[in-house]
């Protein structure tokens, strides 16, 4: 019986130890033909973050707090926060950095007293950069929630 239940163990840790490593994917366009085209512009700025991050900035807030008012004198306008990121990273990594950069957003618009039902947030992870070149000044750019009125 002990025998047993290391020959299991070992092969319940053999499938957690290779089923948990973390893979990068190739995104076939046609997964994509839901997905808008990156836009830059709108009728809000775009929020920015900085590299592996989610938390807000001062000026991230003030962009935010801008749109808390239009929202509060437009009850009829929900908006969807797409969440970006830059290249770096797996695709799992950065579409669960996009979701949470999104998340965040949200959470900082409802602290201002909009309803969470009006607000979809998503993550585009890094599947839709606004600069495709690969240096500081195009990620930076790409590190956004993007925020469209539905």
């Amino acid at each position: 019986m002990k025998a047993v239940r290391v020959v299991v163990a070992g092969m319940v840790a053999a499938f957690f130890l290779t089923g948990c490593a973390c893979r990068t994917r190739t995104v076939e366009p046609e997964e994509l033909s839901h997905i808008p085209f990156a836009q830059e512009g709108g009728q809000f700025e775009d929020i920015h973050f900085a590299f592996d991050s989610y938390a807000l900035s001062p000026t991230a807030r003030d962009i935010a707090n801008d749109v808390a008012a239009h929202l509060q004198e437009n009850p009829e306008v929900s908006v969807k926060l797409e969440g970006h990121c830059d290249e770096r990273g797996t695709f799992e990594y950065n579409m669960l950095l996009g979701m949470n950069r999104s998340r965040a957003v949200l959470e900082y618009l409802r602290s201002l007293g909009i309803s969470e039902s009006r607000m979809t947030p998503i993550s585009y992870g890094e599947e839709l950069p606004i600069d495709t070149q690969s240096n500081e000044a195009a990620w930076a750019k790409n590190r956004r929630v993007h925020i469209a009125v539905e």
